[in-house]
């Protein structure tokens, strides 16, 4: 992790980020990064990179980046970053990035796979695996609140009550996904645009 990282109070707004968008190489670099620090998901370290650290996005243009990337086909993680790298440098960026996350772990998985094709019985190895499941399982539940953060601070009704219809529609009644987002975004667009319209008029 990051010793430079920005303290979650002290995240950024619109107004405070500025200078030039990143190089393609920064970009590169930068998911390189987070794809090799990313053990259990890469999205704890995404955000804390570009959320706290570049200050390349604010925590709600995070949010809503990260949330059309898991509407879209595909990995969430591998979408955004092909989506976050062009929105900053255009086609080129989002190669770029797309690049630096996946050669890395793609390199490193190959001499692992073939490790484990030698040493996989061994129980070391079984117990190191399932101890890193564990803090994977922590990793995923803590960005997940830092996440809901920016909602909770606007303590917006709609919201709120989208986001716990969702999580009760998916993880207690077990309603498929497919369904469930056919129902719930058309109902959180129109939200969205009435509330704005209420806000603007």
């Amino acid at each position: 992790m990051s010793t430079d990282s920005v303290p979650a109070a002290q995240e950024p707004d619109r107004a405070a980020l500025s200078g030039p968008p990143p190089s393609l190489g920064a970009l590169f670099t930068a998911f390189a990064r987070m794809s090799l620090a990313g053990f259990g998901g890469v999205l704890v370290f995404a955000r804390r990179a570009i959320v706290e650290q570049h200050r390349w996005m604010t925590a709600d243009e995070f949010n809503e980046t990260f949330a059309l990337c898991h509407f879209l086909p595909g990995p969430n993680i591998v979408n955004l970053s092909m989506v976050f790298g062009a929105r900053l440098r255009g086609i080129a960026g989002g190669v770029a990035a797309f690049a630096g996350l996946l050669l890395p772990p793609t390199l490193v998985m190959i001499v692992l796979a073939i490790a484990y094709a030698r040493f996989g019985d061994l129980e070391v190895l079984r117990r190191i695996l399932a101890g890193i499941s564990c803090a994977a399982v922590g990793l995923l539940i803590a960005v997940v609140f830092r996440m809901m953060t920016p909602l909770l601070k606007r303590m917006e009704a709609v919201a709120l009550i989208l986001m716990l219809g969702v999580f009760l529609a998916i993880g207690v009644v077990r309603l498929p996904l497919q369904a469930v987002l056919l129902v719930a975004i058309p109902v959180s667009i129109g939200a969205t645009s009435l509330l704005r319209r209420k806000v603007a008029a």
